[in-house]
């Protein structure tokens, strides 16, 4: 319920639509001393201490790869690796050539290829071959050429679980957590959690993401996909012009953004190394901590724990503080270093947190929950965790989830456990489907972007829900929806795209709180209930949304699901206003309205405004489907001209025509006529 589609039209000036805010809330971590546990240190806890002595650098067995982590994985499709075999020598070559099939389906829009698809994905999954049965889930979940059916995904999605497919554990923790059965969520979470925080450390690539809203509520978000374009981009060719002229600055940005594969690039190890080199010789000091933990990963390079220490010592000489971080996880380990150094370890993981490094405040929280080389301290630990996971350390917020999980330092509490153990194995190697489907929106594949973010949605991922409900919605036929025998209906489009905003809602985006409270007020996809409206625009109300509160307003002004209530009404629109001075022009019309509602209730003009809200959508559509279009528009505009001039000849021949009988006056010889122009 937005604020043009409101009785504010009073006067017919409503063109006003109030700006949303555009990502979701940060989530940001306060504890109480509520939460923290009061029993003293036990240095015997069985339960933190069943693990290697510093199992944070993962140097227990062997490391996985990513196609361990994630089996199953449409990286080989997406991202072919050039020094690997090809698919037609992959052992699951079959299951990658039906997903392939089915990727082309939905890219050109062909059911009976998609259905072909489906068909081998249903004989694969009969063969007891857990990916097939993955996507099977998914399929039945969304109903894409099989009729939905939830108690069939689910089985699907269990079944492929326990055969080791991660993504349905994704899927699967979902709905568990959604239920509210956060014993079955946590444990599901804590194991996705572990594999992602496993993938950080035996990736040569750092733990980064950037995830990417394509909309901002009401429009498209061009700036944010606009950056996200690569080498595409007319800032990048800038930015690249300038550091191919000397600009050191530019060479080391460049060196970032293809080391962690920003900006829509793909990650190059080889690039960024060389782009750092070259803004080392032109003076620029920041690469030096780069290029030490490109050793230290062995990203691109040999791993040489020898030279990654010599280039962090030199960035650290350079006041580059969280190379501290890099130095102390040297000494802790003993790599590089003549022995392992405790005492030293120490030293430099605090010169890191006394800097503000979250690194650096993570490191010394593992050193006290662990005792190594301090004595044992829980709720020290837990300090340092925390500030760590504010600053965005994505293994803080893993500690603390296992620490809430088993009640170690902190009172046991699953609900919390299962919020940060989502938010670590969102990070996991399976949110490489975020990058695919970007890239297949920029390059205007839509039926691709819309498929791969719906995959995503099913996992979990908020931004993915927001972002394929946005192409329902935006897109049309041209998502390339399929439904249950072929192209979804426009009934199936709205029923899809309400189910997607609903969960997005449901994980704090207020843009689909409003949404879902708009479908619920004029039964758009759905059964028009009040109730349910107002429900939803008190979620969205919650998180201080303006236009959230208007609607809020306006539904105690008319009594529609909330009590009849102008007092309350006017609250609502005056916290309107105070939350965003953008709202003044319709609150100041809203605030007039209940004047007059209040002054002469059964007055002609009050039920004027009661009309307002039905005439305005259809005197909407009608602008924007007939007075709009191209050739309308022109021909509106010859006939605008034509009446104004038309209306100015007969406004002239009236002023011409003043004496009886209608004779022309003429001048009289000293009446006063103005001199003509110059």
């Amino acid at each position: 319920m937005n604020f043009a589609t409101r009785k504010l039209i009073f006067a017919l000036l409503i063109v006003f639509l109030y700006p949303l805010s555009l990502f979701a809330r940060p989530y940001f971590l306060v504890l109480s001393k509520d939460d923290l546990l009061n029993t003293p240190n036990s240095p015997d806890d069985s339960t933190q201490n069943d693990s290697p002595e510093w199992d944070e650098f993962g140097d227990s067995g062997s490391p996985q790869s990513e196609e361990e982590l994630d089996p199953g994985s449409w990286r080989p499709i997406f991202e072919p690796d050039p020094f690997r075999p090809d698919l037609a020598n992959n052992p699951d070559e079959r299951y990658y050539s039906t997903v392939t099939k089915l990727i082309k389906s939905v890219s050109s829009g062909d059911t009976t290829l998609m259905d072909d698809a489906v068909s081998e994905i249903e004989e694969s999954a009969s063969r007891g071959l857990p990916h097939a049965r993955s996507v099977l889930g998914f399929l039945y979940a969304t109903g894409q050429m099989r009729k939905q059916n939830k108690a069939k995904a689910f089985t699907y999605h269990y079944f492929a679980s326990e055969g080791g497919n991660m993504q349905s554990k994704m899927a699967l923790a979902y709905t568990y957590s959604r239920q509210d059965m956060f014993d079955k969520a946590v444990k599901l979470y804590s194991e996705l959690a572990e594999a992602a925080v496993n993938s950080f450390l035996i990736s040569k690539d750092s733990p980064v993401i950037e995830p990417v809203r394509i909309h901002n509520g009401a429009e498209e978000n061009k700036e944010a996909l606009r950056k996200s374009r690569g080498e595409e981009d007319e800032d990048f060719q800038i930015l690249e012009y300038q550091a191919q002229k000397g600009n050191s600055a530019a060479m080391y940005k460049i060196g970032l953004f293809y080391y962690f594969g920003l900006r829509g690039l793909r990650r190059d190890h080889a690039k960024a190394l060389s782009w750092f080199l070259k803004a080392l010789e032109k003076g620029e000091p920041r690469a030096m901590e780069l290029l030490g933990e490109i050793y230290a990963r062995g990203a691109g390079v040999e791993r040489n724990y020898t030279k990654a220490l010599e280039w962090l010592t030199l960035a650290a000489k350079q006041e580059l503080y969280s190379a501290y971080n890099g130095m102390g996880y040297l000494y802790v380990k003993g790599y590089g270093v003549e022995k392992k150094n405790l005492t030293k370890a120490k030293e430099y993981f605090e010169k890191a947190a006394d800097n503000e490094d979250a690194g650096g405040h993570y490191n010394l929280g593992v050193m006290y929950l662990k005792g190594i080389g301090v004595t044992r301290d829980v709720k020290l630990a837990c300090q340092y965790f925390i500030v760590a996971a504010n600053a965005g350390q994505p293994k803080a917020f893993y500690q603390l989830g296992k620490m809430f999980h088993t009640g170690v330092g902190l009172k046991k509490n699953l609900p919390r456990a299962t919020v940060l153990y989502k938010l670590v194995a969102e990070r996991g190697p399976w949110n490489s489907l975020s990058r695919w489907a970007l890239e297949s929106y920029l390059k205007g594949d839509m039926g691709k972007a819309f498929f791969l973010y719906s995959r995503m949605a099913e996992l979990g991922y908020e931004v993915a829900q927001s972002n394929a409900a946005w192409i329902l919605d935006k897109y049309g036929e041209r998502s390339m929806c399929i439904g249950e025998s072929g192209f979804c209906t426009d009934a199936e489009r709205h029923q899809r795209a309400h189910s997607l905003w609903w969960q997005a809602s449901e994980q704090g985006n207020e843009h689909a709180a409003l949404l879902i409270g708009d479908a619920y007020y004029y039964g758009q996809g759905t059964e028009r209930d009040y109730d349910r409206a107002a429900e939803a625009y008190k979620h969205a109300r919650s998180q201080s949304n303006a236009q959230a509160m208007f609607n809020l307003g306006y539904m105690h002004e008319h009594g529609q699901g909330l009590p009849l209530d102008l007092h309350l009404a006017k609250r609502y629109y005056d916290q309107a206003l105070e939350i965003d001075q953008a709202a003044k022009l319709p609150v100041t019309l809203a605030l007039t309205s209940l004047w007059i509602r209040k002054n002469y209730a059964d007055g002609f003009l009050v039920h004027v405004i009661d009309s307002l809200p039905e005439v305005y959508p259809k005197v909407e559509e009608w602008v924007d489907n007939v007075l709009l279009e191209e050739g309308n528009a022109t021909i509106l505009t010859l006939f605008v001209c034509l009446l104004t001039v038309l209306y100015l000849r007969e406004r002239q021949r009236r002023h011409a025509v003043a004496a009886p009988g209608g004779m022309a006056v003429p001048h009289h010889p000293n009446e006063h006529v103005a001199p003509a122009p110059v």
